[in-house]
């Protein structure tokens, strides 16, 4: 009896150790956020209605029906004033590689300089991980080996070039070094996240291949993270879950979002019909792993029975189908703010009406591609950089970011704020004047002529004529 009762209390002294060590364990694999940068591009570097107009009117491939598509597709994008492109474009000059690497470094090392600047107690030889993601350039040597030789950086740091991911692709970064932090104790780390465009300037003329250029912008941000205990009192956020959906086995899917070349031979990025219908199965697809995860368990069960009750009702009303307008679960019993990518007017609404958001909620989103444009996967930080300016970050508080990337992903994380925040950022010098009274673009005051019926009748140069205004 007595070994019998011994052995009794080492299997549950065993079990308890286990259990200690696995609680341990996972609070080792928190991912904290200490700091994050956004580029600000230099004022040469802004492109306004009639620069855009004059960078366009360089494509001798254009026709009246082009421009027409171009001036109603600028006019719908969201985009405003003061958004920014490489110097190269500006200049209407094809990319050189020096083009290239110095658009790469103006973004990645002005982050990255003021990222250490802030972060004074962590120093470049102090980064264990570093994740750079970049879609459409991989340079050789690649772009953490010369970020890693700028900052000389240690020997055995672990380094990864993220490439091809699209405008999601800094949250598949941070997905990366969730999962090595659960490799390495007290890391830190480095997501560096941004997007080439000197040499991916469309020249054709494709009209679905043609958005690219209306909607992308300069921007990138760099962030710093770490699973060290010690630095939970510094950190602003808290990675509290994180949902990858890839439904690239759909050709369709696949497809949809895609790097080619046109009939004449013009390299672009070309978006078909069918991007909305994958962004939506996508969405769909992950938030049926999330929600579960991310609303309390009241919200679940009302949820449930309300779609039970719902489909009992439409079953005796004899309905063939519903009318889209079904039950819903309230996001808002989990999530106080919602930081959607900023790809464009259309991403921004379509996603906001389907989780049932109000102005307020997407206005973050809407004012980063407002003043920045499509900055690709560092688009997230520039909204959620809104937020920060217009304090509305509360300790305590949950924000939902959700994006989509080629391939086709979309990808969705939840943070918890760990202290109230209210630094303006890189919205430091215009935060005040945001929202603005109107959101309209002054493209279609300055170029709705072109919409004129008795164009269609004369044959014009019109890049001559864009010349001389």
């Amino acid at each position: 009896m007595e070994i019998f009762t011994t052995m009794c209390l080492l299997a549950l002294y065993y079990g308890f150790f286990c259990l200690c060590k696995l609680v341990l364990q996972k609070r080792d694999q928190s991912c904290y956020m200490l700091a994050y940068e956004c580029y600000k591009a230099k004022e040469d570097m802004k492109v306004n209605s009639d620069s855009c107009a004059k960078i366009v009117m360089q494509n001798k491939n254009l026709g009246l029906e082009e421009l027409r598509f171009l001036l109603k597709t600028i006019v719908n994008s969201g985009i405003g004033e003061e958004t920014s492109c490489p110097r190269n474009i500006i200049e209407c000059r094809n990319s050189t590689i020096e083009d290239e690497l110095r658009e790469m470094d103006d973004i990645i090392f002005y982050t990255l300089d003021k990222l250490f600047a802030r972060s004074t107690s962590i120093s470049p030889s102090q980064i264990d991980i570093l994740v750079v993601n970049v879609s459409m350039l991989s340079p050789a040597p690649s772009l953490t080996s010369r970020i890693t030789n700028r900052y000389k950086m240690r020997e055995d740091i672990k380094t990864f070039n993220l490439s091809g991911m699209g405008c999601s692709a800094s949250l598949v970064a941070i997905d990366v070094v969730q999962n090595l932090f659960k490799l390495y104790k007290n890391a830190n780390a480095i997501v560096v996240s941004t997007e080439s465009l000197a040499p991916n300037w469309y020249c054709g003329k494709e009209k679905s291949m043609m958005l690219t250029n209306c909607l992308f912008r300069s921007g990138g941000c760099s962030m710093l993270f770490t699973n060290n205990r010690d630095l939970k009192h510094r950190a602003m956020l808290k990675l509290k879950h994180l949902v990858r959906t890839h439904i690239g086995s759909r050709d369709e899917a696949y497809d949809c979002c895609i790097q080619a070349e046109d009939e004449s031979g013009y390299q672009g990025f070309r978006l078909t019909k069918y991007l909305t219908k994958a962004a939506a199965l996508a969405f769909t697809m992950n938030l049926q792993v999330l929600v579960p995860k991310m609303l309390p368990l009241r919200e679940i069960l009302r949820y449930l029975l309300a779609s039970l009750l719902h489909n009992l009702s439409t079953k005796s009303q004899k309905l063939e189908a519903d009318d889209g307008d079904g039950v819903k679960p309230n996001l808002k019993t989990g999530i106080e703010h919602f930081c959607i990518h900023p790809g464009g007017r259309a991403i921004i609404d379509g996603i906001g009406k389907s989780l049932g958001l109000i102005d307020y909620d997407v206005e973050p989103s809407r004012m980063a591609l407002y003043r920045f444009g499509n900055t690709s996967a560092a688009g997230f930080w520039y909204a959620l950089g809104y937020m920060e300016a217009k304090q509305r970050l509360k300790k305590g508080n949950r924000i939902l970011m959700s994006g989509f990337g080629a391939g086709f992903k979309c990808n969705n994380i939840v943070w918890e704020v760990l202290k109230d925040l209210d630094d303006a950022n890189v919205w430091k010098d215009c935060i005040d004047s945001y929202p603005p009274k109107t959101l309209v673009n002054p493209f279609m005051e300055k170029y709705g002529w072109l919409n004129d019926e008795y164009l269609s009748f004369l044959r014009l140069d019109f890049s001559q004529l864009f010349a001389q205004l």
